[in-house]
């Protein structure tokens, strides 16, 4: 990414933020009277809150260690509570805009005006926790969705392929020791013939990730025809030349454009970020040069990160794409957002003779929280005729 591009969006990133986080402010601060002794208490916490989120880019590089670690967490949770704050507070200021010309508040609503602020402001804060609580406890709460699909290609000496896929891990400060070991485990219980990361498996910083030693757990992974992933937009972020070396360290083959023909009887493809451009200036293969020298009569089965152009997989004769990135929103009503970006924002479907999955992801990014849909790690049983 050129610098100048970079510039300008971390400084659009950054107006938005403070534009948000001082309405927010403002909002809290008027219902505190004026007189009382929590006005400089909620002003100092609620700045120091607010920064951590920023805080923490900058000391994940510069200083990595427990301090940094409890700042990155509390910067994760702000978000959440941010995003949850600004829908009420918006809720709360379109009523009383409703109220100014059609008068539905009750008369004892202004009796002690200070006092119904007040009150407000403590269920407002009593809401957004609950909320926060509540994806909280989901995200860390995955399922393993379960899909049977049938592929119309003979495959000598197998009917059926057991694969586990599961993307945007996000392995590093959030998503340590104790997920990667949920992960690996759950994996394990499954005993897949086949193990697929379709990216983000890392985020954007790898310096957590080894000072954890999250690599370990990754070597834990039973498979009997390997571990593959390819990068995501994440890997990007942090440096995907790093990120693609540890991982092939530790035991995940990392596709980088590339197609191989797997155990004789299937072909899978891994195709770089669509943000490699991007970050590096280098652009990636197209789809129809990578299939060039793949045998279409044998099964194909492709991870592309970002789930665009899907009309380009069935034109190719893919017979399984698997994507993840959009986390299906993580936070609602974002879902909305990636219903109305991608044809496919999660789940299933069959576009031609193409089966599409497109997972909400094992891990988050930002706050450790999930609403409105559940992190999953997903078990295809490919049938062969």
């Amino acid at each position: 990414m050129k610098a100048s591009a970079f510039i300008i969006f971390i400084t659009v990133v950054l107006v938005i933020y403070g534009l948000v986080n001082s309405y927010i402010f403002i909002r809290g601060l008027q219902a505190i009277p004026a007189g009382s002794t929590w006005r400089p208490w909620y002003i100092a916490g609620f700045w120091f809150i607010a920064s951590t989120f920023v805080l923490a880019r900058i000391l994940e590089r510069a200083y990595p260690g427990d301090f940094t670690g409890i700042i990155t967490w509390i910067g994760s949770f702000w978000l959440a509570f941010m995003l949850y704050f600004i829908l009420i507070a918006v809720f709360i200021d379109l009523a009383r805009v409703i109220n100014h010309f059609f008068h539905i508040f009750p008369q004892s609503f202004y009796e002690n005006y200070q006092q119904t602020k007040l009150a407000t402001l403590y269920a407002s804060m009593f809401l957004a926790t609950l909320i926060v609580a509540g994806g909280f406890i989901n995200a860390r709460n995955p399922r393993v969705k379960k899909l049977e699909l049938n592929i119309g290609k003979v495959v000598p000496g197998a009917k059926s392929l057991n694969i586990v896929m599961a993307s945007d891990i996000h392995l590093g400060t959030i998503i340590a020791k104790r997920k990667a070991h949920r992960l690996v485990a759950a994996i394990n219980e499954l005993h897949p013939d086949i193990v697929l990361f379709a990216g983000d498996l890392v985020d954007e910083d790898l310096a957590p990730v080894i000072r954890n030693n999250l690599g370990a757990d990754l070597l834990e992974i039973k498979s009997r025809l390997g571990v593959y992933a390819i990068t995501g937009n994440h890997e990007y972020i942090g440096g995907a030349e790093k990120a693609v070396k540890y991982l092939d360290e530790h035991g995940v083959t990392v596709l980088r454009d590339t197609a191989l023909f797997i155990d004789k009887r299937f072909y899978l493809v891994g195709r770089e970020d669509r943000d490699k451009p991007r970050f590096t200036g280098k652009i990636r293969k197209e789809l129809s040069e990578l299939l060039q020298q793949v045998d279409n009569s044998f099964p194909v089965i492709l991870m592309d990160h970002q789930p665009f152009n899907l009309e380009r997989a069935v034109k190719q004769g893919v017979d399984l794409q698997l994507s993840g990135h959009t986390h299906h929103g993580q936070l609602w009503p974002f879902n909305y957002i990636t219903t109305a970006i991608y044809e496919i924002s999660c789940g299933y479907r069959l576009i031609g003779k193409t089966h599409f999955y497109v997972s909400t992801g094992f891990g988050t990014w930002g706050p450790p929280v999930r609403l409105g849909n559940r992190p999953e790690i997903v078990q295809i049983k490919l049938n062969f005729e």
